[in-house]
């Protein structure tokens, strides 16, 4: 897929046009299109309005199409599925910065530090955000 018609870049992402993609995946167009009204995937645009896929919309499309071709799950279903692993992976960035904090203070116990006596207090109130 080389060729200025199908790829280019922008601002250091690569992008791939509309009909590259749909060749690629073997799907209409118009079927992107459909998902992109659906608000399943949201090309960046070029300065014509052409749709741009990156390869987070490549890997975003991928999932779609493993949910739908492999595991006939309808368009209602893959947007529940897709909000439930965004929504996973944002608590699982939560997760690693608590245990980071956790660790941290744990360090700092076992090396005498008393954090209330630190010269940079530490924010007060919860450390998730829920």
């Amino acid at each position: 897929m080389s060729g200025t018609r199908r790829r280019g870049e922008r601002g250091g992402a690569r992008y791939v046009l509309i009909s590259a993609v749909a060749e690629r995946y073997g799907v209409h167009p118009q079927t992107l299109r459909l998902y992109e009204r659906e608000g399943l995937l949201t090309p960046a645009r070029s300065a014509g309005n052409t749709r741009l896929y990156d390869e987070a919309a490549l890997r975003r499309l991928e999932a779609i199409l493993t949910l739908t071709r492999d595991l006939g799950v309808n368009l209602a279903g893959v947007e529940v599925i897709l909000r439930l692993r965004e929504q996973l992976e944002q608590a699982q960035v939560e997760l690693d910065r608590l245990l980071q904090v956790v660790r941290q203070e744990m360090l700092d116990e076992r090396r005498g530090v008393a954090r209330s006596h630190a010269l940079v207090p530490l924010p007060r109130g919860p450390l998730v955000k829920l």
